[in-house]
């Protein structure tokens, strides 16, 4: 309530106002400005009126801008003094009525004093200290009040004082501005009425604009009428037309219905007819189906008395069996299995004969195929006589349909030595018998015992070979081909007879029969009776059905057998019954099914055959008897119900006693288990005579023995380990006080129930605990246990509840509950009931006295109201952490010293509703828009409350539910305030939230409305689904409809209560987020008044790039993974397949082992940037498998008063934040409508390096991916670029994929880009297309371009290395050649020599060449790729066969067959001898001679070889006489040749003769005379300086004598020729 207090002066006022803005202020004086005429104008009229106003605007000039911008102030400053004026005094009344209201609360804190004074005396007269207590805190609660209002008057009245003081101040102001302020509203008059007249000019040019619009209304509602007219009839004219032809239509289609009816009548009489020919049928079948019945009760007749006469003859052999002393039912039944096994036995021999038979058919057949091709071929050599298998088997069937004996002598001799073979077979139970041998197959019964004797006879089979025509004999079975053609036929049978049914267009899918029951079950069955139950089976088809039986399955033919008639076609909805006998012959559980077949398919029924068995339980397995006085006694019951079919023998006793159940079994189960060991022990003898072909021997009789012997000790092993561990069991103590009644033991019959009395004799206070058991003679049902509890006391009075719970209590509020006390005495007693000193004040128990009578019960009422001062009341029995209240209550009794004692126990809790915050400060919101806050509801009590947001102003919604429901015990709930301003203006309100025991809880709200300069023609786009990449727009226009500072036409756009907005051209700007798939074009505008501005908003989904980033590093880390550690692994497994295979050839025995290498720690992973492959197979990928997202932005719209184009550009507008529009877009992202399939679906095409004037094409794959078909456009390349599309298609259908064929063909060294745009109606698929084009580029290690090979021995060779760089950026494919074996050696062998031809010397490419036609120079490789950055060695061979010093060849380096990069000469030398002199001038051509050497005889071979000449010339320049010259110089090489020939001499030694001679003629040799090792050159120097008798104009030419001598000696004449030159 506070307010700070200022004085203004004037100066204050006029200096610390806000400087205004000093546009607006000119602008204010342009209007006035306006209104005056221009001063051209006034010079063209008259000079008098002229000069009038001349000296009006003279004054009026005289006010400067100072004085204006001063006035403008101080207007500014009286509507700030009216201002503060106004809201002191709205203070002052506040602050009176805030006063008047504190006095009214003391008074009436007084008058609650002096009552609460009287109270308290009354309340000490009674005596009622608990009453006291609350009056006295109350009174405490009130005093405290007291004097808070009495500071808060003191503070109020202080405010008032200083308040009023301000108010006088500001008065004192207000008269010293009275004048300011008369002439200031003079100017707003005059100003009033400028403004009037230009409203009326401008109400004038509007009603011209209307009436000119309205011209052209009219103009267009006749153009409107006429265009009508002219529609009406084109209408009228279609309408006769169609009538015309609806005429037509009727005519035709009246006859196409008369021939359609004939055509259903004639169906119709045939379907009568047929359905007569069915009933007629049906009536057949219903007579055939009567007849059948009664013969098949006749026959059923015949057999009933069959089966009695049998049932008598059994009954009488058993009778005579038990006479006897013996197992009448074994031997029953063991009779009744053998006749089942000699049936099928004679089944057995009945399919044998009719397989030998078919064996017979088959020789015959083969025997007359035979007969044939022998009369067509010529006649054989005759055959050794032996027995062909054809003839044995012939003789054998011969025999056997004769009824000879077939036995042969072993076989005989086997039966004398074994005759007891079928009497142990007969003594073998025939119940254990269950091997089907009809399913035994042919093959193995031949094993077992073969039917043609011989087969299987060493002597006569040993060297006996299969002829070829017995080899291409048909099998038994069939050939392959039979089979084949057999069970398709069978396929196709079984299609047949299933067949799909289709009613109306609907097929059938389902169960086509339901059985009613669903499952036939014969529960708790005995061996030997009958057991029958008949089902129904319910046609549940659409139409007729057939239903078959086929049949049980196979461990139920013995025991189930099924009566069903086949009732033939059965429509739907109609049934038959299915009779199921089922006689048990052995006690055990049996689960199968029955089989049928309809006409729709197979279904089964169910079928489960349950023994006798027991199922025992108890009703409870806890029984309580409660508290007891020590002497009474109490029992309770417990009941031991058999709910299952068969009966046992049952003992309770404690848990720590033991008893053993009798163990005998009756006669039946002795048998019956004697049968399944002899069926145990009949199978492994079954299966091992099979295995053994039937030969049984006394071995067989022997494991049959010890096998029941093993049996026997195992049962005794087990009985006597049961009796052990049953002995080691020791008993526990028994306790007296809870025993069983009289009825322990007994037998309990099948679904029956037995209780069974426990009885409770308390002797000692406390608590007793027993457990029991009940053990069953029947060992499959499991012994069960429960315990019995009691509590023995010795006192007569008690509660039955020792603890009275109350739940949870709220604070003020009541809650009450009856305690019931028992007495279990002969006499009434006497009882006061006592409250604990610290919870008097809470709870009370009413009467505090009372009497009981005998052995009766006594209720008293507990009231308990808890305060608020209950946790500091009852420090001792209250737990403030879980807010748990346990308050002991004492009964006491009198003449008993040991009181009664119980405890009140309760949850208390508060009924408090927490809003957070207590205060909503929404700020400044738009009337375009609503702003949405959040505030907790937590309920602080343990009990759910009901909640509701009362009296809401119109512009505040909450939700949910608004603001209604139900809070659970220490739930928050999380609502939302919406607030929707409706105007400019400042909000002050509460929301008030009450509860459901009308307790209200308040949230003080605050706001700002604020009325925007500018609107938004839609708040609100929502885009359609875009594909990734792809691009949607929409449309909105910002709108100023701010045209008029005249509030009464429209609300003006303000801030609150702040002065409205200008009218003039306002500015905005949209503020997009970063990284934003959105473009708002312009996003900067201004918007005149009156106007609007189009905005164009675009929508682009791309995918983030975080995203994609991580999804290529994961590509990139597979590849990485597994590429090199493959490869590795590979490598490793050559590596170590190597090795073994030499340790295998070394050491044949020993396995080789395996050395596991470690891989590498670390592997370097490339950076991946957006330009990488992974990034865009990572982008493909997702793009392909994105499942669409929807995202939703918020733009906000700054708004700012001005001109944008007016501002500097230092001094942007200042935008207000309060006045921002905001923009809601919806934004779904999908996926492409067309993908790339191929290149791992990247749109980036990266052709790659290409050779400038080389071609790469690449092919992309393109899948419509979408529901429909789509039209394709392209967007145009450029035509002079490199890329071309060689194959467009324009349409792709859904789901289909074509292949859209590109070429790069780079014309220079440059990278070159485009971007393929393929344009459908759903999305823009763009392709970047990018290549360089590489010029080659290769480097050379050889300086000069030529290659030296040096002097070599002639046939020896010498190698040397250079090297060629790959400077480029892709791959480079060389080829080498020499110019010695290029197609120009031939012409160039046409032409003369060079020497003949020309002057020059020695400028032949290729020279002397090798006699024997190889090339004198190699090189390898020949040809390669060179890759990027890499160096290619070659590797150059002179090998020369003669010697010759012009040794010469040109190799060529050409790169994609067409470019010659580099040009290397090559040049060598070869001599006989190991010795050489180079140096000199040249004295012979490079050419060798045509003519034909002669050659020298060996004797005067050296006179020809002593003089080689070398000719020296030597040019000493002498450029002045006075001056010193360098002497001329030259050099001489003497080398030696490294050769790998054994040579006597490894140097060469050289001298020159007649130096000192030389010397004298001015020459200066050094050395003379030296060695030269192997490999080595010697250079000689040789200098020459004119001696003083030199003549210039005679040259001088000497000679000498160079000897070499090596492995021969040489010797040179060497001839100096010196000259001396005066100039250049």
């Amino acid at each position: 309530m506070e307010e700070p207090t200022v004085q203004f002066s004037d100066e204050d006022l006029v200096d610390n106002f806000p400087p205004m803005d000093d546009e607006r202020v000119q602008l204010e004086d342009l209007e006035f400005e306006v209104e005056r005429p221009p001063e051209g104008l006034e010079d063209e009229g008259s000079h008098s009126s002229a000069k009038k106003e001349s000296k009006g605007a003279e004054k009026m000039r005289k006010t400067t801008t100072k004085d204006r911008v001063q006035a403008f102030h101080l207007r500014k400053s009286l509507n700030l003094l009216d201002k503060m004026h106004e809201e002191k005094d709205v203070f002052i009344q506040k602050t009176k009525g805030e006063l008047r209201i504190c006095r009214q609360r003391m008074d009436l804190l007084n008058k609650q004093q002096e009552s609460l004074a009287a109270e308290i005396a009354t309340e000490k007269e009674a005596n009622n200290m608990a009453a006291i207590g609350r009056l006295q805190a109350a009174s405490r609660r009130l005093q405290t009040e007291l004097e808070n209002e009495k500071d808060l008057q003191s503070k109020i009245t202080a405010m008032l004082k200083d308040s009023e003081n301000a108010m006088w101040h500001i008065e004192i102001q207000k008269g010293q501005f009275e004048d300011v302020r008369k002439h200031h509203e003079e100017e707003a008059e005059a100003r009033q009425r400028g403004l009037e007249v230009h409203s009326a000019q401008q109400l004038q040019r509007e009603r011209e604009a209307m009436e000119k619009s309205e011209r052209n209304r009219l103009l267009r509602a006749r153009k409107s009428l006429h265009t009508q007219k002219e529609l009406g009839l084109r209408h009228q004219k279609l309408v006769e037309d169609a009538q015309r032809n609806h005429r037509i239509a009727v005519k035709f289609l009246k006859a196409s219905l008369g021939r359609v009816r004939e055509r259903e009548q004639k169906e119709e009489m045939e379907s009568r007819k047929h359905m007569q020919r069915r009933m007629d049928a049906v009536l057949s079948l219903k007579n055939n189906i009567t007849a059948s019945r009664e013969t098949l009760k006749k026959f059923q007749a015949w057999g009933q008395t069959r089966a009695d006469l049998a049932k008598q003859k059994a009954l009488t052999e058993k009778e005579v069996i038990l006479s006897q002393g013996g197992d009448a039912f074994k031997y029953l039944f063991h009779q009744r299995r053998h006749q089942e096994l000699e049936a099928q036995k004679r089944a057995f021999e009945e399919e044998q004969k009719l397989r030998k038979q078919e064996i017979v058919s088959r020789i015959l057949k083969e025997e007359a195929e035979e007969e044939q091709r022998k009369r067509r071929q010529h006649p054989l050599s005759k055959p050794i006589n032996r027995r062909t298998l054809r003839d044995k088997t012939w003789q054998y069937i011969s025999d056997f349909c004769e009824g000879k004996s077939v036995l042969t002598s072993q076989q005989e001799h086997e039966l004398l030595l074994y005759p007891k073979t079928v009497c142990v077979i007969k003594a073998i139970s025939s119940e254990s018998v269950q091997v089907d041998l009809g399913s035994i197959s042919t093959e193995e019964e031949v094993l077992a015992e073969p039917d043609i004797s011989g087969l299987w006879n060493k002597e006569s089979y040993q060297s006996y070979q299969v002829p070829k025509e017995d080899m291409e004999r048909k099998p038994v079975g069939g050939s392959k081909m039979e089979k084949d053609i057999l069970a398709r036929t069978m396929e196709q049978l079984r299609s047949g007879v299933v067949q799909k049914q289709v009613v109306s267009g609907r097929e059938f899918k389902g169960r086509p029969f339901n059985s009613k029951p669903e499952v036939i079950h014969f529960k708790d069955f005995d061996i030997g009776k009958v057991y029958k139950k008949k089902i129904t089976l319910i046609n549940a088809t659409y139409t007729i059905n057939y239903c078959k039986l086929v049949g049980v399955e196979e461990n139920l033919k013995d025991f189930i057998h099924i009566d069903f008639e086949p009732p033939g076609p059965m429509s739907a909805g109609m049934s038959c019954e299915v009779l199921v006998t089922f006689k048990p012959m052995i006690n055990k559980d049996l689960e199968g099914s029955v089989s049928f077949l309809a006409q729709t398919g197979s279904f089964s029924v169910p079928l489960k055959c349950s023994t006798k068995k027991c199922s025992l339980s108890l009703d409870k397995e806890l029984i309580e008897f409660g508290t007891y006085v020590v002497g009474e006694t109490t029992s309770r019951i417990i009941t031991l119900t058999n709910v299952g079919g068969l009966g046992t023998k049952f003992k309770f006793l404690p848990d720590s006693e033991f008893y053993e159940m009798d163990e005998s079994q009756p006669a039946m189960k002795i048998s019956s288990l004697f049968t399944c060991e002899e069926k145990i022990i009949y199978e492994k003898i079954m299966t091992s005579l099979s295995e053994q072909q039937l030969e049984v021997n006394d071995s067989s009789l022997v494991d049959l023995q010890s096998l029941k012997d093993s049996e026997k000790q195992l049962d005794d092993t087990e009985v006597t380990t049961a009796a052990v561990s049953a002995m080691t069991m020791i008993p526990s103590e028994e306790q007296a006080e809870i025993t069983l009644g009289e009825v322990t033991e007994g037998e309990i019959g099948p679904f029956s129930s037995i209780k069974v009395p426990i009885i409770f004799t308390p002797v000692i206070p406390g608590e007793v605990q027993t457990k029991f058991k009940v053990m069953f003679k029947n060992l499959q049902s499991p012994t069960l246990y429960f315990r019995a509890t009691g509590t023995a006391i010795d006192v007569p009075v008690w509660v039955p509840k020792a603890t009275v719970d109350l739940k949870i209590c709220m604070y003020d509020r009541l809650y009450q509950d009856s305690i019931t006390v028992h007495t279990r005495s002969k006499a009434a007693l006497r009882l006061k009931f006592e409250v604990c000193k610290e919870l008097r004040g809470h709870i009370e128990l009413l009467p505090e006295t009372g009497y009981i009578q005998a052995q009766s019960t006594y209720s008293v009422q507990l009231k308990f109201l808890p305060r608020q001062s209950l946790p500091e009341d009852a420090r001792k029995y209250f737990d403030p952490a879980s807010r748990v209240l346990e308050a002991p209550m004492t009964i006491r009794v009198a003449d008993q010293i040991k009181p009664v004692r119980f405890t009140v126990q309760a949850i208390v809790t508060t009924s408090d509703l927490e809003i957070n915050p207590s205060e909503i400060n929404f700020g400044y919101c738009t009337i375009y828009e609503a702003i949405r806050t959040e505030i907790c509801l937590s309920n602080l009590s343990l009990l759910p409350q009901e909640f509701g947001f009362v009296g809401l102003p119109k512009y505040v919604d909450i939700q949910p539910n608004d603001g209604f429901g139900t809070i659970l015990p220490l739930e928050t709930l999380h609502l939302d305030v919406i607030f929707q301003p409706i105007k400019a203006k400042e909000y002050k309100f509460e929301l008030v939230c009450k509860s459901e025991i009308n307790r209200c809880f308040k949230v003080s709200c605050q706001a700002v409305g604020v009325h925007p300069p500018l609107e938004l023609s839609h708040y609100q786009i929502k885009f359609s689904a875009t594909s990734l990449y792809d691009t949607s727009v929409s449309t909105l226009y910002v709108i100023n409809s701010h045209l008029s500072m005249n509030k009464m036409i429209h609300s003006l756009p303000r801030i609150g209560s702040e002065e409205a907005a200008p009218v003039g051209p306002t500015s905005f700007e949209f503020l997009l987020p970063p990284n934003s798939p959105i473009i708002i074009s312009p996003s900067v505008g201004t918007v005149l008044p009156g106007k609007r501005c189009l905005i164009q908003v675009a929508f682009q989904p791309v995918l983030p790039k975080e995203i994609i980033y991580e999804e290529a590093s994961q590509i990139l880390n597979k590849e990485i993974e597994t590429k090199p550690v493959f490869q590795k692994e590979i490598g490793q497994r050559k590596e170590l397949w190597k090795q073994s295979l030499s340790v295998v050839r070394v050491h044949n025995r020993d396995r080789p082992t395996r050395v596991s290498t470690p891989q590498a720690t670390e592997l370097q992973r490339p950076v991946i940037n957006s330009s990488s492959t992974e990034f865009q197979i990572a982008q493909a990928t997702l793009s392909k498998a994105f499942q669409g997202k929807f995202n939703r932005f918020v733009i906000p719209c700054v708004v700012a008063s001005g001109d944008i184009k007016d501002r500097k550009t230092a001094e942007p507008l200042s935008f207000s934040p309060h006045n921002t529009l905001y923009l809601e877009l919806w934004c779904p992202a999908v996926a492409p409508f067309i993908v790339v399939t191929s290149h791992k679906g990247k749109t980036d095409f990266n052709f790659g390096d290409i050779a400038v004037g080389h071609r790469s094409v690449k092919k992309i794959t393109l899948q419509n991916i979408c529901n429909e078909d789509l039209t394709l456009e392209y967007s145009v390349l450029n035509p002079n670029g490199p890329f071309v599309r060689l194959n467009p298609f324009n349409k792709l259908r859904s789901g289909e994929t074509q292949t859209l064929v590109l070429s790069f063909s780079p014309h220079e060294n440059k990278l070159a880009q485009e971007t393929l745009d393929i344009i459908t109606k759903r999305g823009t698929l763009s392709l970047t297309l990018f290549g360089m084009g590489v010029a080659s580029m290769i480097t050379c290690s050889i300086d000069g371009n030529i290659l030296n090979m040096g002097y070599v021995l002639a046939r020896e060779s010498v190698s040397t290395n250079f090297k060629l760089q790959n400077e480029s950026s892709l791959p480079i494919k060389f080829w080498v050649r020499l110019e010695s074996l290029s197609k120009k050696k031939t012409e160039a062998h046409q032409q003369l020599p060079k020497f003949i031809t020309s002057h020059e010397q020695r400028t032949e490419i290729v020279g002397t060449q090798n006699y024997n036609g190889q090339s004198v120079f190699s090189i390898v490789p020949v040809e390669g790729l060179m890759f990027p950055g890499k160096a290619q060695e070659f590797t150059v061979t002179f090998s020369p066969d003669h010697e010759s010093l012009y040794f010469s060849d040109l190799l060529q380096v050409v790169l994609f067959e067409k470019k010659v990069s580099h040009q290397i000469l090559l040049k060598g030398a070869a001599r006989e001898h190991m010795m050489f002199v180079e140096g000199g001038d040249p004295l012979d051509v490079p050419v060798e001679s045509l003519a034909v050497v002669t050659a020298f005889d060996p004797e005067h071979k050296e006179e020809a070889e002593e003089l080689k000449p070398i000719l020296v010339t030597l040019n000493y320049v002498q450029l002045d006489i006075d001056t010193t010259t360098s002497p001329a110089t030259r050099e001489l090489q003497v080398g030696c040749i490294r050769t790998t020939q054994p040579s006597p001499r490894k140097t060469v030694e050289f001298s020159l003769d007649g130096v000192s001679w030389l010397q004298h003629k001015g020459f200066s040799i050094e050395p003379s005379r030296g060695s030269v090792e192997r490999g080595q050159t010697k250079t000689i120097n040789i200098s020459w300086v004119p001696p003083a008798d030199f003549d210039p104009d005679h040259p001088l030419m000497v000679s000498t004598l160079l000897q070499l001598r090596g492995d021969v000696k040489e010797t040179y004449k060497v001839t100096f020729v010196a000259h001396v030159v005066t100039g250049l």
